[in-house]
């Protein structure tokens, strides 16, 4: 499975971004897609994360702001991301699996200005 993630950039405080992800690899290898995040000095982290079926779950940090969904016909998922806050600043990284993130992309960089 191969993943390519896109979207990234610098926005100010209270700006939307959408990131996508792009996979290779047969339906059921990538029944699970999501999206982990990594802050400068701190453990990576879950985002959001949805399979095959449409099945969503988020983080608690980024409940109401941000929304993930899926074209299951392009193997691609997309990250839309409202009211950004300076603490969203962080490498993030399209993962997908079976049951879980089992293999991982490049990272993109989100960065929110205050």
């Amino acid at each position: 499975v191969q993943l390519q993630a896109s979207g990234g950039g610098l926005v100010q405080a209270g700006g939307s971004l959408r990131l996508s992800c792009a996979a290779s690899g047969s339906s059921f290898s990538i029944y699970y897609m999501g999206w982990h995040r990594q802050a400068p000095g701190k453990q990576r982290e879950l985002v959001a994360s949805i399979t095959t079926s449409g099945r969503t779950n988020y983080a608690d940090f980024v409940m109401g702001r941000f929304t993930i969904s899926r074209d299951n016909a392009k193997n691609t998922i997309y990250l839309k991301m409202n009211s950004l806050k300076p603490e969203d600043t962080a490498v993030y990284y399209c993962n997908a699996g079976i049951l879980g993130p089992q293999n991982w992309g490049k990272g993109t960089l989100v960065t929110v200005s205050s």
